[in-house]
């Protein structure tokens, strides 16, 4: 390393030479780019410090790519050596003694040619700089594809993409015909056949999907995966029809589905999607009547409503039988369980469904009367079960309260209830008036052993307890109740609820929908604010307000200790 070097100041006042022969011989033929980069490359050589490719890109607004490929097409006239391509390192080359030279059209080869490919770019507006003809002079020169069929690939381009043609476009579809080994005119203009009419059955689609861009060279690829799996073309338009909006991902995703069900051909396809649909609708109307949401329908069509269905249960006893199961607090595991019990039994159709369920909702009515006379009763199946059983025996709602009544202090309400009636049934006193005044069964409940007694003061602990988180429920059902009464606030509610369920939708089958339903719920919910701060409520007004917070009026933390009112009450 030398001992002396220049100043920068220095530096920025030297020169950059060119060799008059790189003037004359060689920036004729060469377009801008090419020109800017070797004349900065140049000016680099001379520079000292660090200055990398991709700052000299950026500093001449090219990309790297770009870089790389003018410094090839410059190594081609054996003006520099590409040393290194990762990271890209150039040496320069003296130009006289060059004996490359740009690989330039020859007039007398492809004079008709340029003349018809001009052409065909002035109509598309269009305009290719010099190096981008050299590129396609070049791939004519190292392809064996006729003129011709080039010039019907940058027609068909040129009709495609209009001002947005590219050189790089019809030089990759050429490519692609070239690896096909379709070379000539005759095979080219088949090809290209195929693909217009390839695009009026993708144009079919993008209409029916509701997308607004044109056919890209890549979706095809999807008609060819259809085609191949041996997917007719009006099952894959159901597909789309069943889609309503979306994007060519989803509907490659249907299909699929439906090629797995070995389902192919129009017909099929229409029974089958009009059979998901009917499930897909039936889970979503059970999850709301249950209040359960929901994202992707299709696990629990496959495990539940495809069963339901073929069992004959429509949308009309589905969405009673839900109701029903609301009020019993179940999932969709426990909902299946009670209609698999109801179809062993030959509760199916509409009106039989309606009968059994006006006869639990007696029942529940029933067991909220007994909730009130014996204290904290779960609503269960079992327990509707044993009161249907009461009822089976003769007797009316008044003897079963009276049962409650009595059974008001013991350790377990509903037993003893059934061990009253079981001996009136036996004894046949079916009427309040009947009951004597002291039975040999109210002699055994008046004497009780010491677990006992501690076990009655531990059911009345908890009949108290229950009392007070009864009445702070009842206050939030019927502020909730008052709000409802309110038309705006009940239609705003309402609106949420069915946007809920839309957005869910809408998140599996039409992506491109959900901006506009976002923006629905947004006014539904504000439209709510609005009418609660008008009733002068909030939304904390409708959770019920325990008088102790801690444990929510049960005595017992959630971690199952016992809560400091407890001795207190």
């Amino acid at each position: 390393m030398s001992f002396t070097a220049f100043s920068k100041d220095f530096t920025a006042n030297m020169f950059t030479s060119v060799e008059n022969q790189f003037i004359t011989k060689y920036l004729p033929q060469a377009d801008g780019d090419a020109v800017r980069v070797y004349l900065y490359g140049l000016y680099l050589c001379q520079v000292a410090g660090d200055f990398d490719a991709a700052t000299c890109a950026k500093l001449l607004k090219l990309s790297e790519e770009k870089l790389l490929e003018i410094f090839s097409f410059w190594e081609e006239c054996d003006l520099v050596r590409i040393l290194s391509r990762t990271p890209l390192f150039v040496e320069y080359l003296p130009v006289n003694a060059a004996v490359g030279r740009p690989k330039s059209i020859r007039p007398e080869k492809y004079a008709a040619f340029n003349r018809e490919l001009y052409q065909i770019l002035q109509r598309a507006k269009k305009d290719f700089t010099p190096l981008e003809m050299q590129h396609i002079i070049e791939f004519l020169e190292n392809n064996p594809m006729e003129q011709e069929a080039f010039l019907l690939v940058a027609e068909y381009c040129a009709k495609k993409d209009g001002e947005k043609l590219s050189c790089a476009h019809i030089l990759n579809k050429a490519a692609k015909l070239v690896r096909e080994n379709k070379l000539t005119y005759e095979k080219v203009q088949a090809d290209l056949a195929d693909y217009h009419l390839r695009e009026k059955e993708l144009s079919r689609l993008f209409f029916v999907l509701g997308i607004a861009r044109k056919p890209q060279e890549n979706d095809y690829t999807l008609l060819e995966k259809w085609a191949a799996l041996g997917m007719e073309d009006g099952a894959i338009l159901a597909c789309a029809q069943t889609l309503g909006h979306g994007t060519l991902a989803t509907l490659d995703a249907l299909v699929t589905e439906l090629y797995e069900k070995n389902v192919k051909n129009e017909h099929d396809a229409r029974e089958y999607l009009a059979r998901r649909k009917e499930e897909a609708d039936a889970v979503y109307l059970v999850a709301k009547r249950l209040g359960i949401k929901i994202g992707n329908p299709r696990p629990f069509c496959e495990e539940y409503a495809e069963k339901w269905l073929e069992h004959g249960y429509d949308a009309e006893s589905l969405s009673l039988l839900a109701s029903l199961a609301m009020k019993l607090s179940y999932g969709f595991s426990e909902f299946d369980a009670l209609l698999d019990d109801l179809y062993a039994q030959g509760i199916v159709d509409v009106e039989s469904v309606r009968g059994y369920c006006a006869s639990r909702n007696r029942e529940l009515r029933l067991l909220q009367k007994i909730q009130t006379a014996c204290g904290v009763i779960r609503k269960t199946q079992s327990a509707l079960d044993m009161i249907g059983t009461w009822r089976s025996w003769n007797f009316s709602d008044a003897m079963i309260l009276e049962a409650a009544k009595r059974a008001s202090g013991a350790t377990a309400p509903l037993p003893y209830m059934n061990k009253l009636l079981s001996e009136w049934k036996r004894e046949g006193i079916l009427s309040p008036e009947a009951i004597p005044e002291q039975t040999h069964t109210a002699q055994q409940k008046d004497y009780k052993s010491e677990a006992t007694l501690s076990a009655d003061a531990r059911t009345e602990r908890e009949r108290w307890y229950s009392a007070r988180r009864n009445a702070a429920i009842a206050r939030a059902e019927q502020i909730a109740a008052r709000a409802q009464r309110d038309e705006a606030f009940s239609r705003a509610e309402n609106a949420i609820k069915k946007g809920e369920i839309e957005l869910a939708k809408a998140e599996v089958f039409a992506p491109d929908t959900l901006p506009e339903i976002r923006a629905r719920l947004a006014r539904a919910k504000k439209a709510r604010a609005e009418a609660l701060g008008r009733l002068g409520l909030t939304d904390a007004d409708f959770v019920p307000r325990y008088a102790c917070p801690k444990c929510s009026d049960t005595g017992f933390l959630p971690d199952g200790t016992i809560c400091d009112c407890y001795d207190h009450r």
